[in-house]
């Protein structure tokens, strides 16, 4: 599917991959090396998609489509590494991730190298809107990676903090890719605001999406993953089984979470619990809403090849397997 979505902007595509490789490039040999690594292993590349679809639903895709890309690509790839290092996880797509090759200290400042870089595009081409629409959303993923450590420790998330989590970490940054794609192609605000709309709901189907694969057996693996319970995580599929299920049933789930989340055992009780609380229906109910309101959102817009594209997109961010 993702090849028939990218179909209107592959030459686009192809023309970003040498255009962000060079943004990437320093003379420091450590840092160059680093980079190629990154470089090489970049996953789908959803961001810059979804920036040059934006773009290409609200007008004519040019060179400020590029540095909207390209800046959003060098945050996101940022904030993974730094994902990574405050994680302490050792793999990344597959592959090791920097800080399990260079260390924490390293990992941490290519993020800042890659974070400036960012910056710095948008500067050097004087896009000060871009760069004020990308800055809240590292304000707002900054916020909600806190958050989620906050309430995380003491395993108090309920459904409303839930949500305002995964709008700061993972959908500001998505409605951010779809503003900006829509300003550079020269919008009107109506659009603009309608487009960050449309990212928000977006980029919260994908995260509940993300957050599934913890208790559906999908993949590869056929099996759930359990990352999300051996991280002491609480999402939607629990935080809704923990509200309906039998307080003592509830409690003795936290308190394995709590003293065992590392356990298989423990991953299997909670995914037990989830499944016969109705959890996991729930939760694709919720993600499905929020795949409407994007379709919904889209319909404003007149029919054209990105549209259709988006819609697509839409579906294959709620029916990926991975």
């Amino acid at each position: 599917m993702l090849d028939t979505i990218k179909q209107p902007i592959n030459d686009h595509l192809k023309r970003f991959e040498p255009y962000f490789k060079e943004r990437m490039s320093t003379k420091v040999s450590l840092l160059n090396v680093i980079t190629n690594y990154i470089y090489r292993r970049k996953g789908k590349q959803l961001r810059p998609i979804i920036v040059f679809l934006s773009a290409g639903l609200n007008g004519k895709i040019d060179n400020d489509t590029y540095v909207a890309a390209g800046m959003i690509e060098l945050l996101h790839t940022a904030t993974l590494i730094h994902d990574d290092v405050v994680d302490e996880a050792y793999e990344r797509r597959g592959f090791l991730s920097i800080n399990a090759l260079w260390r924490s200290k390293v990992a941490v400042l290519v993020g800042d190298y890659l974070l400036s870089r960012g910056l710095l595009v948008a500067i050097e081409n004087n896009q000060f809107e871009l760069l004020r629409v990308m800055s809240s959303a590292v304000n707002d993923m900054s916020e909600g990676e806190l958050l989620q450590i906050e309430r995380s420790r003491k395993m108090n998330i309920d459904e409303p903090t839930y949500y305002e989590i995964i709008r700061k970490k993972t959908a500001s940054l998505i409605a951010s890719c779809c503003a900006n794609g829509a300003i550079s192609a020269g919008a009107t605000a109506e659009n603009v605001a309608l487009m960050k709309e449309f990212g928000i709901n977006l980029g919260t189907a994908f995260q509940i999406r993300d957050d599934l694969f913890d208790y559906q057996s999908t993949g590869l693996i056929g099996k759930p993953t359990g990352n999300d319970i051996k991280e002491k995580k609480l999402t939607l599929p629990l935080i809704y089984s923990l509200a309906v299920a039998n307080p003592n049933e509830s409690k003795r789930i936290l308190n394995l979470i709590r003293h065992n989340s590392k356990q298989a055992e423990t991953v299997s009780a909670v995914v037990d619990f989830v499944s016969q609380n109705g959890g996991i229906e729930y939760t694709v109910k919720q993600m499905n809403a929020f795949r409407d309101r994007s379709l919904e959102i889209l319909k404003q817009f007149p029919e054209s090849e990105f549209r259709n594209s988006l819609e697509l997109l839409v579906n294959f961010v709620v029916e990926r397997q991975k």
